[in-house]
Parts: C-alpha cells; sequence; structure tokens
C-alpha cells in the first residue's frame, strides 16, 4: 500500500483559480469583471457527493493532483486524489448561490466552525455535538458524512473556510496514526471561542 504524508500542489487547485489573496474575486484581465465559478461547474463538483474519487466524469476536469503511475497500473487512485474529490464536492456544496469566495485562506476548519457558533444561528449544544461527532468519526466515509452537514450550515451563514488545508485534513484522515493531530489542531480553532472572538 502506498502512503503519502504531504499534500502536494502540481498546480492551483480548482478553488484558489477564483479567489484573490485579498479574499475577493480575481479579476477577468479582459473583461475587467470579478471571475466566479460558473454553476454548471459547481454542479459538477457536487455531482462527486457521496460517490468516490473519479465516479462522477462530470468532475473529470477538475482534479488537479499528479496520478500515481503505480497505483493507476492497479486501477487505484492516491489518498492525495480521493481527499481532492471529496474536497472539491464539498466546495462545490459551499459555493453553490453565494456571492463571496468560501475559500478563504488561512481559515481552517475549527475556527470556520466556531464563527458559525457564535452567529447565534444554531443551538450551541447541538453544534458542539455535531463537531464532536465529526472529530470522532472513525472512518474517512463518516468523517465526510459529517463535514457534508457541517459545510451545509457553513453556507447558511455565509463562512468560508480554506479548502487547501481542509484538502489537507482529509487526506491526513486516511491513516489513524494521524487523526490525532487534526483533531487537535480542530479543537484549538473551535474552543478558542471559550476566551475571543473569532478574527476575520
Amino acid at each position: 500500500m502506498t502512503t503519502e504524508h504531504t499534500v502536494t500542489a502540481k498546480r492551483h487547485r480548482y478553488w484558489d483559480e477564483f479567489t484573490a489573496p485579498d479574499h475577493t474575486w480575481r479579476i477577468d484581465h479582459r473583461t475587467k469583471q470579478p471571475r466566479r465559478p460558473p454553476g454548471e461547474d459547481l454542479a459538477a463538483l457536487r455531482s462527486g457527493l457521496g460517490r468516490p474519487v473519479m465516479d462522477s466524469p462530470k468532475m473529470w476536469p477538475f482534479y488537479s493532483c499528479e496520478v500515481n503511475d503505480v497505483l493507476a497500473l492497479r486501477d487505484e487512485v492516491s489518498d492525495e486524489q480521493k481527499a481532492e474529490h471529496a474536497a472539491l464536492a464539498l466546495y462545490g456544496l459551499h459555493q453553490q448561490s453565494q456571492s463571496k469566495p468560501m475559500h478563504r485562506r488561512g481559515v481552517k476548519l475549527g475556527e470556520a466552525l466556531r464563527a458559525l457558533r457564535r452567529s447565534g444561528k444554531f443551538r450551541e449544544e447541538a453544534l458542539d455535538t455535531r463537531v464532536a461527532q465529526l472529530a470522532n468519526a472513525t472512518s474517512v466515509s463518516a468523517l465526510l458524512v459529517h463535514l457534508r452537514g457541517l459545510i451545509t450550515q457553513l453556507r447558511s451563514v455565509g463562512q468560508p473556510l480554506d479548502y487547501n488545508h481542509l484538502m489537507a485534513d482529509i487526506q491526513a484522515w486516511h491513516y489513524a496514526d494521524r487523526r490525532p493531530q487534526v483533531r487537535l489542531k480542530w479543537a484549538i480553532g473551535y474552543q478558542a471561542w471559550k476566551d475571543q472572538a473569532p478574527t476575520d
């Protein structure tokens, strides 16, 4: 079995192609207008929700991970490819009908969920339970089920997060010995609501 310990970026991920460093939309140099993800792109990405990597042909044009030739010869894909597929599908869900970018560099999942908790839209105890269920997921498939629900809630309040970080978290979840570090990162971001308001 091939193991990977880092997420490599051979080119921009889909969400990076549209989000500028100042967290606004990138500007199209020809039209001078903001470049937003086309609705048909987002629909194609959402077609991957709940489906294995490569199972939705509509998503194939949006993958950016380098193909692992050794695994490909066995009709297998890397954990990085699986993580990118999941992150793309979640991004398609998150960005749907949103006027501003839902990918924001530096906003890790725990911090985004902290902002969701402080929004007042959901009962804090119920959200705490959902976050605990996420952190206690014992498989990648269970993790993605919980993420899908929480991403839907983040979308409802227009709260962005960093999809590069999320992809790295999903990839790490494939390895039981790396999950505690991911949980710790989430806890640090989420539990900060006890002491201070989240920064923009």
